[in-house]
């Protein structure tokens, strides 16, 4: 296991009995409770929240939580789907203020920022210099600091892996008071602990990314139709050495021999020379996605006129509509901005309240390529027969990596979309608990971010890993009082 290394750290206090300063400490008292939800809505608690401007106030913040006898939970954007974000009856330390760009060289496509900055200001920061973030597939409004403690992956992870990959160093506060800097070369086991972690080690103070370079803001993008899961996972095959991102969208309501039908998309980056306006489409207003829908209508209201249609038969219907559409398509192949295509679900921001009251949760299992088709369409029946049908499923392809909390399988990821009704609530956990046990047995895998559902037990197996254990052992080696705790973390990571 690494050992702290000198040049890389900086000791805030070293005889303070909380590791701070005292002249840190803040004002002793707490700030008021707050009602915080995951993105999905489904899962919510009430905790005080901090929102510091400085990094200052994040050391108070700890200094805090001490005096007080509170754990302390670190929230970025809270776009997390369940309770990763959420520390309920405790101290929320939320970072999206922290959003200042510290450093950028626009030659070379290295950034650094605050963890508060977001997806979207970090894309029209650099895309007119002919850059692009690398994963790109979380909301656009996730921030960089959950998005390294997510370790979030896009369209393109079967390719460029997950958003580690591409992060030169992090910046991190210890409960004890020391800030390091961590790189994958200098320090890779804390590095390869601290990614994907979800805040369980230290508080992000900055990320350092490396970008990818784009001669266009336009994709070339190619729609595809699947006339069952089979042959979209063919169409994935074929398509793994010439796209730079694939996606499927899978319609749960087929049953048959058109179970698992849908629409698959791949684009490529447009090389020099092929976009003849690229100081046009380069733009930052290039990019942006409308702001109304046919010149009148806000999208931030649209979701209330969408709640109309989120039930099984407008669902089924929608569904039905979109791959008869998509197949009239077959094969059509045009340009789309950068945004418009990493970004396609925010088009109508805030879709996730269509859901009604009760909210909605993305299962997301990722399994290795020789069981995905069987274990995927065993989760589509079951739910059908449950009359549980998943009103969105979402497939992509991935590969391993080496972080110790991680998702990735050399295979692929299906991400089924539900929603919460307190009368069905209990069963559709059950569900997922018969899912987790498909899973399970494929030796696949599960992400935390979109996670409401698992249970210690069936979280189980992973924490036997060897690496899950180092990132324990580091833990226990950087926060021995367990100050840092979220909701994610008492349900998967504590004994009972």
């Amino acid at each position: 296991m690494s050992q702290p290394a000198s040049s890389a750290e900086t000791t805030y206090a070293a005889s303070s009995a909380s590791g701070l300063p005292a002249t840190l400490g803040g004002p002793s008292e707490l700030p008021p409770r707050e009602q915080l939800f995951g993105w999905g809505r489904a899962l919510g608690g009430t905790a005080h929240v901090a929102r510091p401007s400085v990094r200052e106030g994040v050391y108070e913040a700890i200094a805090l939580a001490r005096r007080h006898g509170l754990r302390l939970g670190v929230r970025g954007a809270g776009q997390s789907y369940g309770d990763a974000a959420l520390s309920t009856g405790n101290l929320c330390l939320d970072v999206s203020r922290l959003r200042r760009v510290l450093d950028w060289d626009p030659e070379g496509g290295r950034i650094r920022v605050e963890p508060g900055v977001t997806i979207r200001e970090l894309w029209q920061y650099v895309i007119e210099d002919g850059w692009w973030p690398t994963g790109d597939r979380a909301p656009r409004s996730a921030s960089l600091g959950g998005c390294a403690s997510a370790n979030i992956h896009g369209k393109n992870a079967w390719k460029k892996g997950p958003i580690g990959e591409h992060i030169e160093e992090i910046e991190v506060l210890f409960p004890n008071g020391i800030v390091r800097r961590i790189d994958p070369l200098g320090d890779p086991d804390l590095f390869r602990a601290m990614i994907g972690s979800f805040g369980l080690l230290g508080i992000v103070l900055s990320v350092t990314l490396r970008l990818t370079k784009v001669h266009s803001g336009l994709l070339d993008v190619e729609a595809l139709s699947a006339r069952n899961l089979d042959e979209m996972l063919d169409v994935f095959l074929g398509r793994l050495d010439v796209a730079d991102y694939l996606v499927g969208w899978v319609d749960c309501f087929a049953q048959g021999g058109s179970l698992g039908r849908g629409l698959v998309h791949q684009a490529r980056y447009l090389q020099p020379g092929e976009d003849h306006e690229p100081h046009r489409t380069l733009r930052r207003s290039a990019q942006e996605l409308p702001d109304t829908l046919f010149g009148l209508l806000p999208k931030s209201q649209a979701w209330l006129f969408m709640r109309a249609l989120f039930h099984r038969p407008g669902m089924r219907a929608v569904n039905f509509a979109k791959y008869l559409l998509g197949r009239r398509e077959m094969g059509s192949r045009y340009r789309e901005p950068h945004a418009q295509f990493a970004f396609l679900l925010d088009f109508f921001p805030g879709w996730q309240r269509a859901y009604g009251r009760g909210g909605m949760i993305q299962y997301q299992s990722f399994v290795p390529a020789e069981s995905a088709a069987a274990v995927f369409r065993q989760q589509i029946r079951l739910a059908q027969d449950r009359k549980l049908t998943p009103f969105l499923g979402v497939l992509k392809r991935h590969r391993t990596d080496r972080f110790c909390i991680t998702h990735g399988v050399e295979g692929y990821s299906l991400a089924l979309e539900f929603p919460v009704h307190a009368e069905r609530r209990a069963d559709l956990w059950a569900l997922a608990r018969d899912f987790d046990q498909l899973v399970i047995g494929s030796g696949g895998r599960f992400y935390l971010a979109k996670d409401a559902t698992l249970s210690r037990e069936s979280w189980a197996p992973y924490l036997g890993e060897e690496d899950v254990q180092r990132v324990l052992a580091f833990k226990r080696q950087l926060d021995p009082e367990g100050l840092l705790e979220t909701d994610l973390h008492r349900r998967l990571f504590q004994s009972r």
